[in-house]
């Protein structure tokens, strides 16, 4: 069978460049016999590894990566280069591991999309800057789903929020998953943890709570914050840092991250215990995740919580959100709170900090819960799914 798929977004540093990436090669390392015909505007080098890949390189004006973003377009002549390719090449069937950089195919070519979730759609005051970036997004979300036979997604929960917010048919979204790449694992050498903080301009000595990912409204960043505070004043509370751990600039979305500075400079309990690091590598991120306390997830909704289960293979327990996909994706790894209640976020920092023993069953159970969640066994379930269009 040959496999067309839309790899234009291989470079981006958001959750779904990462799903991307990682998907495609463990799909590539599965033995079935397919060929796989890849799509972009940019050289890829790690496909020479593969003999079963094929890439066309389309010229494009612009890459997509800058240009797929909510306060920016693509160029209609870059989008019909690509569609031409595609009508070009003998393929069976069509797969887009994400929405973001969509491309109109032929009608006739059996196309399966990837929605990973409808936080968008849910959340839109949240996440748009302008009408004019929501505007977009919301034709492009439509045609691109007009022109997919089958929606794959990352989550029950993700399902459930495109079915209700956005009104796909339930009968043709196909689950299956994120996972941890296999870098992602337990580092107990003192001098690379020690390494990784100073790096990131860390102190070295404390424990330390991280939270990974964009710093947008919906992250919950603000509601965090407030909790952190609480619980920092506590006279019983262990001495503790956060480290918010991700790009400043949202890729034209919303973000937080100049109100959250400012929340940090004007708050006493804060100031000397909050840190922004900027973007980390992979490489020290797991170092991270492996010197601390716990990892925070916040936010009002996630498609999968990616961050999540990488900080669980690092044996870091999770400070959770009780919404979206996150109870789905944590299990008994984690301590929860509604993101809506302050107290309770307060609450759920305190007792990570303070119960030594309930941290310690919590990392354990992490490491074996990150381990459910493999990217071979999310490639057999995308790839079963392109299999079933065909048939």
């Amino acid at each position: 069978m040959n496999i067309g798929i839309d790899a234009t977004c291989w470079w981006n540093n958001r959750g779904f460049g990462r799903f991307t990436r990682e998907l495609l090669t463990a799909i590539f390392l599965l033995e079935r016999d397919h060929h796989y015909h890849l799509f972009s505007d940019q050289p890829i080098d790690t496909l020479a590894a593969y003999g079963n890949v094929t890439l066309h390189l389309v010229k494009s004006g612009r890459p997509t990566t800058e240009a797929a973003v909510a306060d920016s377009s693509r160029s209609p002549i870059d989008m019909l280069r690509m569609s031409r390719a595609v009508a070009a090449a003998p393929l069976d069937v069509m797969f887009f591991p994400a929405v973001y950089s969509w491309f109109p195919v032929p009608r006739s070519l059996p196309t399966m999309l990837t929605v990973m979730d409808a936080i968008a759609e849910h959340f839109p005051e949240l996440i748009f800057p302008n009408w004019r970036s929501r505007l977009f997004w919301t034709l492009k979300m439509r045609g691109a789903l007009w022109g997919a036979d089958r929606v794959l997604t990352i989550s029950n929960a993700a399902r459930d929020e495109i079915v209700e917010y956005i009104g796909v048919d339930p009968a043709i979204i196909d689950v299956s998953s994120c996972a941890p790449k296999p870098d992602f694992r337990q580092l107990n050498d003192p001098a690379q943890l020690a390494s990784a903080r100073r790096a990131a301009n860390l102190p070295e000595d404390v424990p330390i709570i991280v939270y990974v990912g964009g710093l947008a409204p919906h992250k919950n960043l603000h509601g965090l914050l407030d909790g952190f505070e609480i619980a920092a004043a506590s006279p019983d509370m262990r001495e503790a840092h956060l480290a918010l751990v991700g790009d400043f600039a949202g890729a034209g979305f919303h973000s937080n991250y100049d109100s959250l500075a400012q929340r940090v400079a004007a708050s006493p309990a804060l100031r000397e215990r909050v840190h922004f690091t900027g973007y980390v590598s992979d490489e020290q991120l797991v170092a991270l995740y492996s010197s601390a306390l716990a990892a925070a997830m916040p936010s009002f909704s996630e498609g999968f919580g990616l961050p999540a289960v990488e900080a669980m293979a690092c044996a870091a327990p999770v400070l959770s959100s009780n919404r979206g996909s996150l109870p789905e994706v944590v299990g008994d790894a984690g301590i929860y709170f509604d993101p809506y209640d302050t107290g309770e976020i307060a609450s759920a920092i305190a007792r990570m900090i303070n119960d030594t023993a309930h941290r310690d069953a919590l990392s354990a159970r992490a490491v074996d819960r990150a381990a459910t969640f493999t990217w071979p066994r999310a490639a057999q379930l995308a790839l079963d799914y392109l299999e079933q269009m065909v048939a």
